[in-house]
């Protein structure tokens, strides 16, 4: 897999803000691929590893042979991917700095959710909450649709590198 004009899009949208934190739910690492520079992962990366039972990172150029799991160097535990599983808590310190970032944001941008699966789904209900303007991103409406200040109906990776053109226009002088 590869990042998409979306994921690009980001990385350019960065550079209108003094600060830009991107949080997502996804784990398959192209926000990072793709250049954005903060990136709170709330579910974790599949492209890292680590050890179950002490959390200690694993190298991720380590080859892991499924038939021979490896164990931790400092523990003894069993090396896993970096994701949250079903059933299992989120990181707390992660998803503690997301809603403080929400409660800083002054515009919070809510891309390609369904804004159903909690505690993520509250993110941008905190932000609005603190003052932020809401902006949704999305092809189909979702229960945030209602509190948005913009709403954008359509694929992410056709709406933000829209905005990120608009948003250069209006710069040039």
């Amino acid at each position: 897999m590869q990042p998409n004009p979306g994921h690009y899009a980001l990385v350019q949208l960065e550079r209108f803000f003094d600060s830009f934190t991107l949080v997502t739910q996804n784990v398959d690492g192209l926000h990072g691929r793709a250049g954005s520079r903060e990136v709170l992962e709330i579910h974790g990366n599949i492209l890292r590893n680590k050890c179950a039972d002490c959390g200690r990172p694993f190298p991720a150029d380590e080859e892991i042979d499924p038939d021979r799991i490896p164990s931790c160097r400092h523990c003894g535990g069993k090396i896993r991917p970096d994701v949250v599983w079903f059933g299992e808590l989120l990181p707390q310190d992660i998803i503690e700095e997301a809603f403080t970032r929400s409660r800083q944001a002054d515009i919070f941008f809510s891309v390609g959710t369904s804004a159903i699966v909690h505690p993520a789904a509250s993110l941008p209900e905190t932000a609005k909450q603190h003052g932020a303007i809401l902006v949704e991103i999305n092809p189909e409406p979702t229960p945030l649709s209602s509190l948005a200040d913009f709403r954008f109906a359509g694929p992410a990776g056709e709406l933000l590198p829209e905005l990120v053109r608009s948003l250069e226009e209006t710069a040039e002088p």
